[in-house]
Parts: C-alpha cells; sequence; structure tokens
C-alpha cells in the first residue's frame, strides 16, 4: 500500500520546485517588461502565446496532460501579463476621461427625462437636481439622448436597470450609439399602482395599461386577475394619462401614486409590484467625459473576440486587480450573429492604480473598450 505521508512529501517538495521556477520565469517577465517599454510593443502577443501552448502541450503523455498544461500555462502567461501592465509606465491614453471638481451642476440646469409628467424618472430627476429644476419630458429614450449631446439639454436621466427585472435592454445599446457620459446614478424604491377614473371598481377593469417594465414588475398581480388584459404603452405616467383622458371605467394603468394626482386618478390597487423592496437604477448622462475624486464607480463596454475563454481571460484582470464587479450585461452586437458586447460595473476610481493596470489589460485583449462613466454611486 502507498504511504499517502510520503506522497504528500514528494507533492511538497515539487510544489517548491515549481514556485522557485516561478519566480525565475517572473524575474524573467521584468526583463521583457522593460524590453516593451523600451521597444513600445503590446505587452499581449497572441500568436506567441499560443505557439508556445501548442510546443508545451506536445511534450505532454496523453490527453487529459495536454489539456491541463495548456491550462496551467494559459493562467501563468495571464499572471506573466498583469505583472507586465503593472510594471509599464502610466499613461493617458486609456481614456479621455478629465477630473473635474464637480460631476454635474445642479444649479439652473436644464434636464430632460423620459415620460410624461408623473414619471418615476421625473421623481428621480428632481430627488437628484430638486424641485426647482427645468425638467422637460420626452417622449423616448433616445429623444433624452439626443438633446443631451447636441446641447439641449444640460443632462438627462433614464432607467438602466429593476431590481426585479434587471437590465433595460434599450438604454444599455444606446449608451454607445451617443457620445454622452453616465455623471451619476440614483437608485429609487419603485411602487406601482393600479389606477383608473374615481369610482372604479376592480371588477370594473378590462384593459391595464402600462410600460413594459410596470407590467412585469407587476406580473404576478396581473396572474391573479385573469380577465385583465395588459397592454404596453409608452410609459407609466403616459398610460395613466390615456387613461384619465378616455374616462373608461374598464381601462386602467400601472404607474406611481404621483400619476394619480397628476393626472386625477383614484388608486384601486397599491403596491402590486410583486418585489416589495423593488428598486430602479437611473443613470444621470452628461455630455463631457469626466470624473471627480469621489467617483467610485466604473462602466465599462467591452466586445470580445469570438473565442472559448476570452470572456473570463478578461474578468480575470478584474479579480487579479481585486476590484469589486457589481453588474454585467450582455447585448448581441448588431450584424454579428452570435456575438456579445458586455455592460461591466466596477468599483473604483479612474485615478486608482488597480483600476489602470486592469484597464490597461482589458483593453489590450478585448476587441474594443470604452468606458461610459465613472461616477459616485
Amino acid at each position: 500500500m502507498i504511504d499517502l505521508q510520503v506522497s504528500r512529501k514528494q507533492i511538497d517538495e515539487i510544489d517548491s520546485q515549481i514556485v522557485k521556477l516561478f519566480e525565475e520565469r517572473m524575474k524573467v517577465a521584468n526583463e521583457v517588461a522593460k524590453y516593451k517599454m523600451e521597444t513600445r510593443k503590446a505587452v499581449f502577443d497572441k500568436e506567441r502565446e499560443e505557439q508556445k501552448l501548442d510546443s508545451l502541450s506536445k511534450i505532454c503523455h496523453g490527453k487529459f496532460n495536454e489539456r491541463a498544461v495548456r491550462e496551467l500555462f494559459s493562467q501563468i502567461m495571464s499572471i506573466s501579463r498583469k505583472y507586465q501592465y503593472g510594471v509599464l509606465p502610466h499613461t493617458d491614453d486609456i481614456t479621455d476621461f478629465e477630473k473635474t471638481e464637480k460631476a454635474f451642476d445642479k444649479e439652473q440646469a436644464k434636464v430632460y427625462y423620459f415620460g410624461v409628467p408623473g414619471t418615476h424618472t421625473q421623481q428621480a430627476m428632481e430627488d437628484v437636481f430638486g424641485e426647482a429644476v427645468q425638467g422637460i419630458s420626452c417622449q423616448s429614450f433616445q429623444g433624452v439622448m439626443e438633446a443631451v449631446e447636441n446641447g439641449q439639454a444640460d443632462y438627462g436621466v433614464l432607467p438602466i436597470e429593476n431590481s426585479s427585472t434587471g437590465g433595460i435592454s434599450t438604454n444599455y445599446d444606446l449608451l454607445l450609439n451617443y457620445k454622452n457620459a453616465i455623471v451619476g446614478e440614483y437608485v429609487m424604491k419603485i411602487d406601482q399602482c393600479l389606477l383608473a377614473l374615481p369610482g372604479t371598481k376592480l371588477e370594473d377593469i378590462q384593459t391595464v395599461f402600462s410600460h413594459p417594465q410596470g407590467l412585469l414588475q407587476s406580473r404576478k398581480f396581473m396572474k391573479e386577475h385573469p380577465l385583465f388584459e395588459g397592454v404596453e404603452y409608452g410609459s407609466t405616467a403616459a398610460a395613466a394619462k390615456k387613461v384619465a383622458q378616455d374616462k373608461d371605467k374598464t381601462q386602467a394603468a400601472i404607474a406611481s401614486r404621483r400619476a394619480a394626482k397628476e393626472y386625477g386618478l383614484e388608486i384601486v390597487a397599491d403596491s402590486i409590484q410583486q418585489e416589495k423592496n423593488n428598486c430602479t437604477r437611473f443613470i444621470i448622462i452628461g455630455p463631457k467625459e469626466v470624473y471627480t475624486k469621489e467617483s467610485n464607480k466604473l462602466a465599462l463596454c467591452i466586445e470580445l473576440p469570438h473565442q472559448s475563454g476570452t470572456l473570463y481571460r478578461i474578468l480575470s484582470h478584474f479579480l487579479y486587480n481585486d476590484l469589486n464587479m457589481t453588474q454585467i450585461e450582455s447585448r448581441p452586437i448588431p450584424g454579428r450573429n452570435w456575438e456579445y458586447r458586455f455592460f461591466v460595473d466596477v468599483e473604483g476610481n479612474l485615478d486608482d492604480a488597480a483600476v489602470q493596470n486592469a484597464l490597461r489589460g482589458v483593453k489590450e485583449e478585448s476587441a474594443f473598450m470604452r468606458v461610459l462613466g465613472n461616477f459616485e454611486a
């Protein structure tokens, strides 16, 4: 019978040798980093790494060891690259963001928000900018982005993610189509209410209008009332406005308490969302790429080659630099079937060395990277 303690001692001795050899390898990697600094060569040389992995796997015995050695040395080379990114001099070519005293100016700001008066987005805008803000309603997410980019608005407010239904995909896509940047965010508890004309009873209602998010967040309530027909509408407040204008007691809207007050409707049922701690995260959009010393959250968009292991390799830069990733959302890339871009939120400030190291690695090893904002969460 094999003596377990003897085997463990042999493994310990082998591991010690591996550590010594690894440290020797990292010393050589440091010399390689110096050479790349002097010659301005890229850290990531995919062709060289693939050749190295092929040659190493060929000297292995057995299919399992071939695959294991490829994985092992992929990790070793990844660690080597991360080390090299860390010793390279910091440059300003990672992003075009400029540091400023204030992320956005709340005084006399002209702010576009999505929807008609009475929306949750309008409430979020007033919570951030104050009730005296010059708020202008806009009927589309795209219209808000356009107004900010062309100077009609100083800032824009858009919903980006709900705690129970997830990301609002349209707005993720729009972030890439415009030169605007995220300069802030605001999280607000959302209570969805069933609104109808005064005197309307539940049994009178046949059709319920709301934004798709309002219907999704209230889907359990809708299932409990199978005679209700849910109909998607432009926004929750616009649905409330329609019910008020049509003066039809068979109609109702899922919207906010504020919308009920705005359009003279009655709350037939309140807090009908299935998640009682239902929250929506709103983003503040500005025309300039700016950040402050208080900024503690980064929003990124990353596109990856359609190859095995690329997402794992890219996300490892955040792990290696001890950066906490708080959100990831995937979206299909138009015109490229089965290829995706990823929207990622990470804690940190653009001035942090760890953030710069991670972004340098992500930028070099991805097909595309854009920092969408660095703001205070």
